[in-house]
């Protein structure tokens, strides 16, 4: 019998896999070894050297980064690539999809990991703006019962926010398997959102950060003046608005706020404040300066 039923609470997750090796990717699968739950980890073939290079790295860039709670932990992560490995999601419980913010990538993604998974695996993605009922379309009623959006936050070892967005047709059971997981296993505080462009934090914190940030440079306000104003006074957050773009990666901004661009009305609040087309942060990405991620 699985560990909890007995009690009547859901089975905990056995083992896990994450697709997307980015800082993000890389983060969710450190903590689930953090948890004790072995875990494999996929991204694109590199081009050069050996095929699951990029994935290697992931791990390597969580051990520099302190993802793992101690160096050991990584032993439970297995790399590989999506062309050569995805039959190595076919044993796992959970999935987590967490490559780039662009739905046609993520669904022919979730076209292949269809082909693979265990009946009852649960697939989640780690969107961040795209809602699930777009994620889901066309791919039938057996995949989205088993689907959730599992939003982490960043980096997943020390942010404990997690919402997860179920819609109408998610699985009961699925929904509290992924609850009871994250809050049990990856020590997670669970909302649960609606399925709307951007959720709850992001749906807020976009339009705050895009605003204070376009403002700031309006009024000619140095970065260092705009974040001690914003991040002392307000303390929303402590970084300050620039320091918070630098912590979550500047390459993020034609993805995630590009988005809600997209989703959201014209008449949208949002959309009075267009950071896709700010001098600066494309500039800063032209060049290649994504921030401390």
């Amino acid at each position: 019998m699985s560990r909890g039923a007995e009690r009547g609470t859901p089975p905990m997750i056995a083992k896990a896999g994450v697709v997307g090796a980015g800082s993000m990717g890389s983060g969710i699968a450190a903590q689930f070894a953090n948890a004790g739950i072995p875990v494999v980890l996929l991204d694109i073939p590199a081009k050069e050297g050996p095929r699951a290079a990029i994935a290697r790295g992931g791990v390597e860039r969580q051990l520099k980064a302190g993802g793992f709670m101690h160096g050991d932990a990584a032993a439970l992560v297995t790399v590989g690539n999506t062309e050569d490995d995805l039959g190595k999601l076919s044993d796992v419980d959970w999935i987590v999809e967490a490559v780039v913010e662009d739905l046609a990538v993520k669904q022919a993604l979730f076209r292949r990991i269809e082909q693979v998974r265990k009946p009852g695996c649960i697939v989640s993605s780690n969107t961040s703006t795209i809602r699930r009922a777009a994620l889901i379309d066309d791919l039938g009623d057996g995949f989205a019962d088993h689907f959730v959006v599992t939003h982490f936050f960043n980096p997943p070892r020390h942010m404990r926010l997690m919402e997860i967005v179920a819609g109408d047709n998610a699985g009961t059971d699925i929904v509290a398997r992924t609850r009871h997981a994250a809050a049990i296993a990856l020590g997670k505080t669970v909302v649960m959102a609606r399925d709307t462009p951007g959720f709850i934090a992001n749906r807020i914190g976009c339009y705050w950060m895009a605003m204070a940030a376009m403002e700031a440079l309006r009024l000619g306000l140095t970065i260092e003046e705009a974040d001690a104003v914003a991040g002392q006074p307000f303390g929303v957050p402590r970084t300050g608005v620039f320091g918070l773009f630098d912590l979550v990666g500047i390459d993020l901004v034609p993805h995630v706020w590009k988005s809600l661009e997209r989703a959201l009305p014209q008449d949208d609040d949002l959309q009075q404040f267009r950071l896709t087309q700010q001098p600066l942060f494309r500039a800063m990405i032209e060049r290649g300066l994504h921030g401390r991620k």
